[in-house]
This record gives C-alpha cells, structure tokens and sequence, in this order.
C-alpha cells in the first residue's frame, strides 16, 4: 500500500510491502501519519502554540516539556558536542531543532512500523528516507539523490534494504544552513548525502557537515567507521564519495567523483 501526507512543510510518501490484510496495512498508514502530524503540532516553528514556540517565548520550561521535547534537546545537546557546535539547534538565531527532529520522526515512525508488524517498508519525507526489508523478495530499495544543477537529473541512485539516507543542500531552500560559529550562512558545499543505520543522525551528520563547508568533507570521511557513509558536491563542482557508499552499481555518479577517504585531490562533477 502506497500513501502521500502533507505534513512537516512537506510530502512525505509512505510505502508498506508486507503481504498484509488491506485493513491492516491502512491502520499503519493511519498510525504513521498520526504520528508525524503529532510532530508537526509539537516542533514546527510555524504554529504558534507548537512547544518549540512556547520554549523560544519562554512561555515552556524543559522540566515541563513532552517527553520527546526532552529527548530531542538531549539528542541535539549530545550532537552539538559530537560535532564541534557546527550541529547547533540554534544555529539560525532561535530555537529550531528542525535540523534533527524531521530524520528522528522518520526513524520512529518506522520503527514503530517494524513493532506493529511491518518488516518491509520505505518512509520518505521529502529526501530523508528511511527503509526496512525490501520492496518484493530479492530486490533492494533504490533512491535517487538530485543533481544539484541539473534538476532532471540525478547525482547518484543509492541501493539497500535496511537503510537510511538523509540529504541536506541549497539547491532547493536556498542559503539556509547557517555556520554557529559565524552565524553566517554556508556556501561551500551545495550537496551533502548520508546514509547509514538511523536516520536521525545521518540527518544532524548531513546539516552538520553542511554547515562545515569544505572542512565537513574530511569530517564526513570520519564517520565511515560508524557504519555512516556519505556524497557531497561542492558550490564549484567537485564531487566527493566514500568508499563504501551503497551506489547502485550501473548507475553512473557525476562526472570523476572522488573518494573522500584520505583527503583526495578533488575532481569535477557534471554540472550546467
């Protein structure tokens, strides 16, 4: 069963493969957007009454915060540390947790998914994508990740089954990714993916490294080892992958990119 939902300033698709009775499949359609749309209410910095709002007003206090208002400053404040504070929930000038909470929504609803009983499911919201199992027995999921100048086409399609990939860039929302340190926004790098195990932290990882510029490259490479593997395209073309990026491998990626194992010499992607 497929399903679109406008919600979180965005649409996300919801796609269940488990060979289900069709009520049941609708149920955890329901339940997954209940969900996300419970996230909206809380965290967006569009409504007025959302928690975020009423913690910037000072209206909240943390100690009488939602449970998951709490669990997301905690796992913002770890990532602030983790990232040297170029992971910042108030990098643009407020509180705005955006940055990790759309990925985290995503891991937990699919999680959520996987305890109701689906082990074969592809949530994505707006390019943060989170999958489990597969979309018919021997197949992998696939994902394309835009090309950041030519918008019919694609950078790179990514494959795997229990999979998550995040993609932050200024192709589609413009300058807003910002440098805490500066507080001026980033412009180095104009594309970052990452992929790996949990999609709330290769959502922080992919920001984080964003508002890095073009030290994040470096930065990138680091979390291989973590089992987060990652692309980036940088303001003047050069395309960087890890080794172990899951490419699908008939699809060619922009033009020479480079491995960002070891501080390559950078080399140039396809762009107009």
């Amino acid at each position: 069963m497929r399903h679109v939902e406008n919600v979180m300033g965005t649409a996300v698709s919801i796609e269940i493969t488990d060979l289900l009775p069709r009520r049941t499949l609708a149920e955890l359609i329901d339940d997954t957007c209940a969900w996300l749309h419970e996230v909206d209410r809380r965290f967006s910095t569009y409504k007025d009454d959302s928690e975020v709002n009423q913690i910037e007003r000072g209206e909240l206090a943390v100690d009488r915060c939602s449970t998951d208002m709490r669990t997301v400053l905690d796992a913002c404040a770890a990532l602030r540390r983790e990232t040297d504070g170029y992971f910042d929930d108030r990098a643009a000038g407020r509180f705005d947790p955006s940055g990790y909470v759309k990925g985290w929504s995503v891991e937990v609803a699919s999680a959520r998914l996987a305890q109701a009983g689906s082990l074969n499911h592809c949530i994505n919201a707006g390019g943060d994508i989170r999958s489990r199992g597969c979309p018919e027995p021997g197949r992998s999921w696939r994902f394309g990740i835009r090309h950041p100048w030519e918008h019919d086409k694609l950078a790179w399609v990514l494959t795997g089954t229990d999979l998550a990939v995040a993609t932050s860039g200024t192709y589609e929302r413009g300058l807003h990714v910002f440098d805490p340190h500066s507080g001026e926004p980033v412009r180095a790098l104009r594309s970052v993916t990452v992929t790996g195990p949990n999609l709330a932290l290769a959502d922080a990882y992919a920001t984080a490294a964003m508002a890095m510029g073009s030290k994040g490259l470096l930065w990138l490479a680091g979390l291989s080892a973590s089992g987060y593997q990652s692309a980036a395209i940088t303001r003047d073309g050069h395309a960087y992958t890890s080794d172990q990026l899951p490419i699908l491998k008939e699809t060619p990626s922009p033009k020479d990119a480079a491995s960002t194992e070891g501080v390559p010499k950078p080399q140039a992607a396809a762009r107009t």
